[in-house]
């Protein structure tokens, strides 16, 4: 078996891809292309890179021995559209005005003079495509060159070949999307998972139901993650592996409740890995606190493509070189809705230490996005009247206050909320501040709430 053979052998359970190092990876750049892989509703642990020991993710397993595993990686809106379209612009949702899901009646769009990576990059001479879920509004903000579907993430990366592979001198810029592990848990093709072996994470109550569901997203992670797999190797077989940026990420945490939808850790912090061809990094993890408004200026400083575009976000390409570069140690979120129907506007401020959430419409009950209200695990603690959901109370799940504070080193359930405590009136105060200035700089139509509501 010759190298390549050994290295994409398929069914192995994990692939190890060896870069070339000395003298070759200090070649001159012949391209540089970028493909940025989306999975849909990944939660952060939900990798074998990332620790586990249930989810089969040898794509993922394979990038992160090849490149930089982030440890400390964060949506800024857990929704999908939403979500999506800051990684496209590098614009908080509420200021590129995809303020919630795009299809159907719920019909949510960014301004139309909105400038998205995609049309950048084409002004740039790229060559750009995007396989799979779209989910962003309207069309024409958000162009693509070429649209590619597929039955399953492996038989859509077989159809992205032509364009992998296309005798042109001009780069690509590939946005391959997933629609697993979303529910209902696509899982053709994947491994079975058996209930008993889950792990249910801290945050879900360890039900059969919960386990019944896990064991789905895990099979259906799989099949995400099978997506990959075949890329990596296309990519070796164009000659495309050695000048191609590969980020691959999540758009938001798992969907169960209490992840998606919502600020907690288990909905924002997700997993993110890079591969940048032109690093001599190689099976290295970074701590750098980055998010998906960082994901576009950073793949344009890879591509040295210089826009006059407004950003919210910051290249990290050069911080992904150590394990802890300075001044990356705060985040930011903006979530508005999920489904049209589900009004509940969140901003969020995270240091090392703490996070802040002011709940604007605290007055409302916390509203649940269809799917996760109808699935098994929900449905079972409201059959049985249950009072908790794994460490957190229904009532504290569903009434939520204006402000939640959390150590989160010493609470990373984030269970005691510390916004009234005396001793912690500083930090609340200074969070507060952080948290305006932010909403002035980003031009949160939201920010008059501190006064009108």
């Amino acid at each position: 078996m010759n190298r390549r053979e050994f290295l994409m052998t398929a069914g192995a359970g994990s692939v190890s891809l060896l870069a070339a190092k000395g003298a070759h990876a200090q070649e001159q750049p012949r391209k540089r292309n970028v493909l940025l892989y989306v999975t849909d509703d990944q939660g952060t642990g939900d990798a074998g890179c990332y620790g586990s020991r249930i989810a089969k993710t040898p794509g993922m397993d394979a990038l992160a021995r090849e490149g930089v595993r982030m440890n400390s990686a964060y949506c800024t809106t857990p929704s999908c559209s939403p979500s999506r379209s800051v990684l496209l612009t590098g614009l908080h949702n509420h200021a590129n005005g995809q303020y919630g899901l795009e299809h159907s009646y719920h019909h949510f769009a960014s301004f139309p003079n909105i400038k998205t990576l995609p049309v950048l990059l084409a002004g740039a001479g790229y060559r750009t495509a995007s396989a799979g879920k779209f989910h962003v509004a309207p069309k024409d903000t958000y162009q693509f060159q070429q649209y590619i579907g597929g039955p399953s993430p492996s038989e859509m990366a077989d159809n992205c070949l032509p364009f992998l592979a296309a005798r042109d001198e001009a780069p690509f810029f590939l946005y391959f999307c997933t629609t697993e592990p979303h529910r209902n848990f696509k899982r053709d093709g994947a491994d079975p998972v058996r209930p008993e072996n889950v792990v249910v994470p801290a945050f879900l109550p360890d039900t059969p139901e919960t386990r019944l569901e896990l064991a789905a997203y895990y099979a259906s992670l799989q099949r995400a993650d099978s997506g990959l797999v075949r890329l990596i190797k296309i990519l070796h077989d164009t000659g495309h592996w050695e000048d191609t940026l590969i980020i691959c990420l999540s758009d938001n945490g798992i969907p169960f409740p209490g992840a998606k939808t919502n600020l907690y850790e288990p909905g924002i912090h997700l997993p993110c890995i890079v591969r940048n061809p032109y690093s001599g990094r190689r099976d290295a993890s970074c701590d750098a606190m980055v998010t998906w408004a960082d994901i576009t200026p950073t793949i344009l400083d890879f591509a040295q493509v210089r826009p006059d575009a407004e950003s919210h976000g910051r290249s990290f390409l050069s911080a992904i070189e150590e394990d802890n570069p300075k001044d990356w140690d705060e985040t930011y979120a903006s979530h508005t809705f999920h489904e049209v129907t589900m009004y509940y506007p969140m901003r969020m401020v995270r240091t090392r230490k703490y996070k802040l959430i002011w709940n604007i419409a605290h007055g409302l009950e916390f509203p649940f996005a269809s799917d996760l209200y109808g699935s098994k695990t929900w449905q079972a603690v409201l059959s049985r009247h249950e009072t908790h959901y794994g460490p957190r109370s229904v009532e504290a799940l569903l009434k939520r206050p204006a402000f939640e504070l959390y150590d989160l080193e010493s609470d990373p359930n984030e269970t005691n909320n510390l916004a009234d405590d005396p001793a912690h009136a500083e930090v609340l105060a200074d969070l507060k501040s952080k948290l305006k200035s932010f909403q002035e700089r980003t031009r949160d139509p939201w920010i008059l709430k501190w006064e009108r509501e």
